[in-house]
């Protein structure tokens, strides 16, 4: 995989973060004190919200404390919102968010997983793009933070990424432009029938899982297509599906089954191997924007800035 303008960890000088946590607890805390030195090093000056350490049974404080927390963070100085962890909680906030100041704050919101939920609804809601990619506990919360996941990172931020080109020797053939959109499968289809499922068309839909076992992923996969968000798309762009182990009675059937059979009833090109998931190495792409993508060759191009 590379990136088009990669520069290693280039310093800035005038964007920063501001970390919340909306969902699940950071365990350890410190983890959180870890991410801002490392985020730092890169030079994003870093705040955490008073609340990015609190802990409430599975959660990261009450419902209400939660949504204080967003609530503050639409008032604060920095330029970049990002969530600490996900977890689980942020659908339970949705239908209290206020979308339409979330749009207005003209800040920058970026996590995966649960954040998914807020990337989706902001999309569906206003429209606007948000971002998914890192958060701050599990990609920057570590000792050795991977090198390609942060160079990514920060030049979306910086508006340098051009070009994310991967490796995808099995995609089918596309040249084509859309709307990027999608995340997490499991909280994608969770808010199907929904005010906050984004009703996108001639889209290209990226999705990724954990923990979700390979007919789990299909079945999925087999709601976006009877639902028939899957034939008004131009593409299907798979992330990595990590975290499950296949069981006897399983027969060998594994995601290359999935893709196989989504690709048979669904009849839209599918574009495997996206750097993006619960993996070390994650790109960071904007959910809402417009976007190229291309095959060939075995390696896959998006284009996420023309010139």
């Amino acid at each position: 995989m590379k990136a088009a303008n990669t520069s290693s960890h280039a310093p800035l000088t005038n964007q920063r973060i501001y970390v919340v946590s909306p969902s699940g607890p950071v365990v350890p805390a410190e983890k959180l004190d870890t991410a801002v030195v490392n985020l730092q090093a890169l030079g994003f000056k870093t705040t955490l919200d008073r609340g990015a350490k609190t802990v409430n049974g599975r959660f990261a404080g009450t419902d209400l404390q939660r949504l204080q927390a967003l609530t503050r963070a639409l008032k604060q100085p920095a330029d970049i919102v990002m969530a600490a962890r996900g977890g689980y909680g942020m659908t339970r906030l949705l239908p209290s968010i206020d979308w339409r100041a979330v749009a207005d704050s003209g800040k920058v919101f970026v996590g995966h997983s649960d954040f998914t939920a807020f990337n989706l609804a902001l999309l569906a809601t206003t429209g606007a793009v948000s971002y998914t990619g890192p958060v701050a506990a599990a990609d920057f919360g570590v000792p050795n933070v991977n090198d390609l996941t942060a160079d990514l990172f920060a030049e979306t931020m910086r508006g340098e990424l051009e070009i994310l080109s991967f490796e995808s020797e099995k995609a089918d053939a596309f040249d084509g432009r859309g709307a990027l959109w999608g995340g997490n499968l499991a909280m994608l289809v969770s808010l199907l029938g929904t005010p906050f499922f984004p009703k996108i068309r001639g889209g290209i839909l990226f999705v990724e899982d954990v923990n979700e076992h390979p007919y789990r992923v299909e079945r999925l996969l087999l709601q976006l297509a009877q639902s028939g968000v899957l034939g008004r798309q131009k593409a299907l762009v798979l992330g990595s599906f990590t975290g499950y182990r296949l069981a006897a009675h399983d027969q060998g059937f594994d995601i290359p089954d999935v893709i196989a059979h989504i690709r048979k009833t669904v009849g839209i090109p599918v574009i495997p191997g996206l750097p993006y998931g619960h993996t070390a190495v994650k790109a960071t792409l904007p959910i809402g924007a417009k976007v190229g993508l291309a095959t060939e060759q075995g390696m896959a191009h998006l284009v996420i800035h023309e010139h």
